[in-house]
């Protein structure tokens, strides 16, 4: 048995670790080298039967105690009468290792739990389109959508009017059916729900004319969603009792609501920051003013300030979005001033950004009477309503 591994080794535990370490580390190593995730792979395959024949060992105390004593021998009759029949790893049944391992994993274990106890209906999705200004405010929508009722003949049971659902003979009225199959690591088992009662434990002989046993119909339902102020594109709203009906006297599912915005032609949204942009003239830049700006509270005025360069972005501040824990609290607008530069002019327009360059260069130099008479010529002039 020399060239077997240490089984401590091949679960990277120590020889003083707890049960709860040694399962830890196994639980780790089988998920990674599973055959089920390594279809073909010998390696994994190999790793996977060598991590599982030290589980075997470690996790049975009195395997565990004849392995501290005699290593690998304790299993191959070398060790006197402490190994006296020997470790056969192909000849366990590993069943109840896979169960307690991989019941959450792979749906096999030892679970006798009923599938066919009251369980919670599944959940409905539906979505609603809203505006740009809806979504910052809140608003109340309705929706209209096919929801599944008990039926009013049979209450549910999907048995004919004067008849009942009778004990499923293939799981007995457990809901469950036990496969059992053998493997290369020894016979193993999975619990699965009844395929002829579907879990339910209950077998339909005669059928409700009116559901085709089902137990329910479908009905068309007119909900009403209230869309909290602040909510963004693509996130959801729950409903509770509002999805499909339970099972067995289980509760109904929720109503999950997605919420799409649509796209504003001015505003781009960033969380509870709005983002915007405004064009301004060449001379309110330059000499400042005031300005209008849109905002989803409507028209604001904002003050330009002289010599406002082009990109400049203010802040507006509580212009924003509302936050969805509390509808008071706001972000913030921020307005991007954009510098428009005309791409058409006059030749007396022309002509007076000419002498305005040569002003701003110091190419013209004149007295005050001068630069006066030349202001009025070139600025002074009203433009013609």
């Amino acid at each position: 048995m020399a060239d077997k591994r240490d089984y401590y080794e091949v679960l990277g535990v120590s020889k003083t670790a707890t049960d709860a370490e040694i399962k830890k580390a196994y639980r780790v190593l089988a998920k990674k080298y599973h055959p089920d995730s390594n279809p073909g792979d010998k390696e994994a395959e190999a790793k996977f039967k060598e991590a599982s024949e030290a589980y075997a060992v470690l996790s049975d105390a009195d395997k565990r105690r004849q392995y501290d004593q005699f290593g690998h021998a304790a299993f191959d009759g070398g060790a006197g009468g402490a190994g006296a029949g020997g470790f056969d790893f192909n000849g366990m049944d590993m069943g109840d290792i896979f169960g307690d391992i991989f019941g959450d994993l792979f749906g096999g274990g030892r679970s006798r739990r009923s599938n066919n106890g009251p369980m919670k209906g599944a959940n409905v999705r539906a979505s609603v389109r809203i505006t740009f200004e809806e979504a910052c405010f809140g608003v109340d929508k309705e929706i209209t959508l096919n929801l599944k009722e008990e039926c009013g003949t049979c209450h549910g049971t999907g048995a004919k009017k004067g008849t009942t659902p009778e004990t499923c003979q293939k799981c007995h009225g457990t809901g469950q059916v036990v496969y059992t199959q053998q493997s290369f690591f020894g016979m193993t088992q999975s619990v699965q729900p009844c395929p002829d009662c579907h879990g339910t434990g209950k077998f339909v002989k005669e059928k409700c004319t009116d559901c085709h046993g089902s137990g329910y119909i479908t009905k068309k339902k007119t909900i009403s969603v209230s869309i909290p102020a602040g909510i963004d594109d693509g996130q959801s709203i729950r409903i509770q009792g509002k999805g499909e009906p339970g099972v067995n006297g289980g509760p109904r599912g929720d109503l999950l609501v997605e919420v799409i915005v649509s796209r504003h032609p001015s505003f781009v949204r960033e969380d509870t920051t709005i983002y915007s942009s405004v064009s301004i003239s060449y001379a309110m830049a330059a000499l400042g003013g005031d300005l209008k700006v849109k905002t989803i509270d409507g028209e604001v005025i904002y003050t330009v300030r002289p010599g406002t360069q082009p990109g400049t972005k203010v802040r507006l501040r509580g212009k924003g979005v509302p936050t969805l824990r509390n509808k008071n609290v706001r972000g913030d607008h921020i307005v991007t001033l954009v510098v428009q530069v005309p791409t058409k002019l006059t030749a007396e327009q022309k002509e007076a950004l000419e002498h305005f360059d040569a002003l701003m260069n110091g190419e013209v130099k004149a007295t005050s009477a001068t630069t006066e008479e030349e202001h009025k010529g070139f600025f002074g002039k009203k433009k013609k309503r």
